[in-house]
């Protein structure tokens, strides 16, 4: 009989000057990655970019939300099965170079690094931008400086005080979308007082030009607009190698990820679209929940809103540099990177994988303000490619090629409908 593999013990690396490395340390907690797999899936990109996908399709942009989240759920039970028979902090990375080989383990690594480094002056430009509408007397170069500091300083901590921090602002998250969608389906089932019934209502998802007002095709420009918005549900799997149980929790996070993706995702889309018609010029205007409060006679919807983002926006900072310094950590490991990016210090903390995220991010924010429109706009085009053209069809690839070697392995219709799909 297979003998099954030690699923609790901590990954090792090399020791290092700053005493003895006890390598990655299991500080995460299972409410933690509980809640990082939740927030995994509640993007800012949800809040802000869902206006646009909107606008392209109208009410068919439920079915993009739909086909988008298919793939995931199928991405997410591959990346699950590998990562609970073999928890590691390369997740993809680090099973594509057992599967498909160091080429792959290394292509794939690199540029999935280079992803979030980007993302990193992505998100504090936008929380920076929101900080400076409340408090103008700080320059938006110092809120992201304040931003990054502090969020590099709590990863630098120790690895439970990442999760701590990512659990409280994927509770935020959670609370405030779960109340948009219990009020504003008050709303459209005419339930709560004060909302114009003539406006509001299920009627909103075939007037004004159908349920497909720009054809079938719309469909998939749609997929194109909302896939970036998914982005970041495969942290929990990379995070496995970290946490106390990897077993049971990778397998209760992907178990749940559909719940999570018909709830948040296609249950606040819908309200929207059932709220305002597809072509209301404030969805555009104010962007799509916004103006979904306001119909529904919020005061201050926007700064409600501003708040709601902005924690969105810190929550994928800091899992954008946790995520970066492990794929930068595995990848010293396997002697894709220097050696010291896997060294770790006396707490599990990989602090030089962690410094050299920061310092690229910092250069990332840098090119922002400095050449917004041409150096930063392509690096920001180059790396939401390369992460969507690699991550989850290496995941595929690598689910079918290794399958025979796991000792626990799920029905092979996920990994075939995966890879046809991908």
């Amino acid at each position: 009989m297979t003998s099954q593999p030690t699923l609790t013990k901590p990954e090792e690396g090399p020791a290092g000057p700053s005493g003895p490395d006890t390598g990655l340390q299991a500080g995460l907690k299972n409410r933690h990655l509980s809640m990082i797999a939740i927030g995994g899936v509640i993007g800012a990109g949800l809040f802000v970019g869902s206006s646009s996908g909107i606008a392209t399709a109208g009410p068919g942009i439920l079915l993009s939300y739909a086909l988008v989240g298919t793939l995931v759920v199928l991405v997410m039970r591959m990346l699950g099965e590998m990562s609970a028979a073999n928890p590691t902090s390369g997740s993809f990375s680090a099973h594509a170079d057992r599967a498909l080989g160091p080429w792959a383990g290394f292509s794939i690594g690199w540029l999935y690094w280079f992803f979030w480094v980007v993302v990193l002056a992505v998100e504090a430009t936008a929380g920076a931008k929101i900080l400076e509408g409340w408090i103008p007397a700080v320059p938006q170069w110092g809120w992201a400086l304040i931003v990054m500091v502090v969020l590099t300083a709590t990863n630098l901590a120790s690895v439970g005080s990442y999760g701590e921090f990512e659990f409280w602002f994927a509770g935020i998250k959670v609370v405030a979308i779960a109340a948009f969608i219990v009020v504003g389906g008050l709303a459209v089932f005419g339930v709560l007082p004060g909302v114009d019934s003539d406006r509001a209502g299920l009627g909103n998802l075939t007037e004004h030009g159908g349920f497909l007002p720009h054809g079938a095709g719309a469909v998939l420009t749609g997929v194109l607009l909302v896939v970036f918005s998914f982005m970041g549900s495969e942290i929990p799997t990379l995070a496995a190698g970290e946490s106390e149980d990897p077993q049971r929790a990778v397998t209760k996070a992907t178990n749940s990820i559909i719940w999570r993706i018909a709830v948040f995702y296609l249950g606040s889309i819908f309200v929207v679209v059932a709220l305002l018609p597809w072509d209301s010029q404030s969805i555009v205007d104010q962007g799509s929940y916004v103006a979904a409060l306001d119909s529904l006679g919020i005061p201050n919807a926007g700064e409600i809103m501003n708040f709601i983002v902005l924690t969105s926006v810190l929550s994928c900072l800091n899992s954008g540099l946790y995520t970066a310094s492990r794929m930068a950590f595995s990848l010293g490991r396997r002697g894709d990177a220097p050696k010291a990016f896997a060294r770790t210090t006396r707490r599990g903390v990989p602090q030089a994988a962690i410094l050299s995220s920061v310092v690229f991010g910092f250069v990332a924010v840098f090119f922002n303000y400095k050449f917004p429109d041409t150096v930063f706009l392509f690096l920001l085009n180059s790396s939401g490619a390369v992460a969507s053209s690699s991550g989850w069809p290496s995941a595929s690839r690598s689910c079918g090629c290794g399958r025979s070697s796991r000792p626990r392995r799920r029905r092979s219709w996920s990994c075939g409908c995966g890879c046809t799909r991908i």
